[in-house]
């Protein structure tokens, strides 16, 4: 049993789309090429500052990158860290990241986890 299912409280769900600059793409071939350098050399992936925010708080979901340009995902959690983790799609996201709007969905209360971690999906 995950850390997350053994904490006391209301256990919440909630989906989540953010919007703005939030994923690596529209830019130039020469820009690519120095994109992909820094990927292979740094281990850059937008996602990846999600997932590690999801399990500091040890809340348990997945992301993944639209084709329309968002991000989209799950949280489940207890309320609390799910709460805190709202406020991070909101306002920080990843290093190079410009948020303009997050929407919520589908928050409800929930019995159990449907995940056991949080991860990328693609």
């Amino acid at each position: 049993m995950s850390a997350v299912a053994k904490a006391s409280g209301a256990l919440k769900s909630v989906d989540y789309e953010v919007f703005g600059r939030v994923q690596v793409g529209g830019l130039s071939v020469l820009s690519m090429v120095s994109v992909l350098a820094l990927i292979v050399l740094s281990h850059y992936f937008p996602n990846q500052y999600t997932e590690q925010e999801a399990k500091k708080l040890g809340v348990v979901g997945w992301v993944k990158n639209t084709s329309q340009g968002t991000v989209t995902g799950q949280v489940q959690g207890p309320e609390e860290k799910v709460n805190e983790m709202k406020s991070w799609l909101s306002k920080v996201g990843s290093p190079s990241s410009r948020i303009d709007k997050t929407n919520f969905s589908n928050e409800k209360e929930i019995s159990k986890l449907d995940f056991s971690n949080f991860n990328t999906r693609y």
